[in-house]
């Protein structure tokens, strides 16, 4: 509106001023971004390839992206050496399942994803089950995702496809666009499989995933192991058509009931002969174990959601999951969580009477003081990015006394409510945090004449219990 002093015409005129400064908000962590392959890629025949799109349910990802992918298995003499499971006996040989077809993770990783309290999201294709597993297509998903400020976590579950180099290559590159870009994310890796059955006897798998991992930006990356077997595919989705060479189960079929297969359907096939249950149920079998940073994903959220990004990811059940693949101890939990080099590796781990649970709750980072915890680090991220984004208001605003006292308050009152809601530590504010601007304070002269605005913002967050010691002693009798 055209202020008073400068109107012609005689009359009343309002003008509105605003009397509080610009707020704060916090950005939202519990959105993740996957990076995979998928049936399809469009939205009402646009294409997706290779675009971040914005999904809120697993309806949604089927109608953009397709379904799961149709694994094909050959039927193959079981050699003497083989760790294969013998599946039926024919003619005095053992047979068992090879898998021909490409696998594809992430259609079930997000199904573990929404069963785990997953929300929002974004997907990005970088191509469909036709296409093999690549190092270059999956690492090319991450540059579009600097164009998006929402995605806070990042997890490419395809990754583990990829040969050990390659997956190790591929972390790596994951780790580096979290933590050296803005805005920071945060990365859920996966430890790969030693073996197709994620038996791991040696821990083999997490001595190599340490070797292979590097050095950089490792605060800004959580890795768990072991795989999960899982209930997301069910036994009615698969048969005859995922066998290559179906006629030999067939005709063990016919051997086994004494009927025509002319005379049987699938269905019949499935409740009457055990040759057929055991060769679907070993594919059922196999395709349930999965890696758990989709699972991890859905913790995330589902925590950040009902009590705040400050309260660490652990202690919690994974749902969808039937057992880890490997039975760790407390002892062999020891060298996971705590290890010389510093690369904490957080176990899943199931407990009689409570079933499985996410037993902790480290950064790759694990002998940093500042950040060996991932809600401490997400904590940070949160912070870091929901101040930036508050400051960009006050981008060629005047480097003056008036704009300081403005950008005090604004971050003063963002960081009260944050502890107000339990984000930060102490019993009063000035306990939890201090911002500092100023002349003096936080710039010199040459900074102001160089048009910078220096903030200093001290916070005192919030680390878990991870260890709890009871001391308990006897007293004497008093009565």
């Amino acid at each position: 509106m055209t202020p008073p002093g400068a109107c012609k015409t005689p009359g009343v005129y309002i003008l509105e001023k605003d009397d509080f400064p610009t707020s704060a908000a916090a950005v939202d962590t519990a959105v993740p971004a996957f990076i995979g392959y998928t049936e399809k890629a469009d939205s009402q025949g646009k294409s997706l390839r290779n675009r971040p799109y914005r999904i809120s349910s697993l309806a949604e990802y089927r109608e953009c992206f397709g379904g799961a992918p149709l694994p094909r298995f050959e039927i193959r003499r079981k050699a003497a050496d083989s760790a294969g499971r013998t599946v039926f006996s024919h003619l005095g040989e053992d047979y068992c399942l090879h898998r021909v077809s490409v696998g594809h993770l992430l259609y079930y990783s997000m199904c573990l994803f929404f069963a785990n309290g997953g929300g929002p999201c974004y997907v990005v294709s970088v191509g469909d089950y036709r296409e093999g597993v690549e190092l270059q297509a999956l690492e090319g998903g991450l540059a579009p995702l600097r164009q998006e400020g929402e995605p806070m976590l990042v997890a490419v579950p395809d990754a583990v496809l990829l040969n050990d180099q390659e997956c190790a290559a591929l972390q790596r590159a994951v780790l580096a666009f979290c933590g050296g870009h803005a805005p920071k994310r945060f990365a859920i890796l996966d430890v790969p499989a030693e073996h197709e059955n994620g038996f791991d006897p040696e821990r083999d798998a997490i001595r190599n995933f340490r070797d292979a991992i590097g050095t950089e930006h490792l605060g800004h990356g959580a890795a768990y192991y072991p795989w999960l077997h899982t209930s997301a595919v069910e036994s009615k989705d698969f048969g005859l058509h995922n066998i290559e060479n179906a006629e030999l189960l067939l005709t063990r079929v016919e051997e086994e009931l004494g009927i025509p297969r002319e005379q049987l359907d699938e269905r019949q096939m499935r409740a009457m002969s055990r040759v057929f249950r055991t060769v679907v149920e070993d594919i059922v079998e196999r395709l349930n174990l999965l890696p758990p940073s989709g699972a991890m994903a859905g913790i995330y959220a589902q925590v950040d959601c009902t009590e705040g990004v400050w309260k660490a990811p652990a202690n919690v059940p994974v749902s969808m999951a039937r057992i880890p693949a490997v039975m760790l101890s407390s002892q062999e939990q020891d060298g996971m969580s705590v290890s010389l080099d510093g690369k904490s590796i957080n176990a899943i781990r199931f407990f009689d009477g409570v079933g499985t649970l996410v037993w902790g709750a480290r950064t790759l980072d694990g002998n940093s003081l500042d950040w060996r915890y991932v809600n401490v680090r997400r904590t940070a991220i949160m912070l870091e990015e929901s101040i930036r984004l508050a400051c960009k208001a006050y981008v060629f605003e005047p480097n003056t006394a008036s704009t300081w006292v403005t950008v005090r308050s604004m971050v003063s009152n963002f960081l009260i409510g944050i502890w107000k809601a339990g984000g930060l530590a102490g019993a009063v504010p000035s306990d939890a945090f201090s911002v500092r601007v100023g002349l003096g304070e936080t710039m010199t002269p040459e900074d102001i004449l160089e048009g910078t605005l220096r903030v200093s913002v001290l916070v005192a967050l919030r680390w878990p219990a991870e260890f709890i010691e009871i001391a308990l002693q006897q007293q004497m009798e008093s009565s």
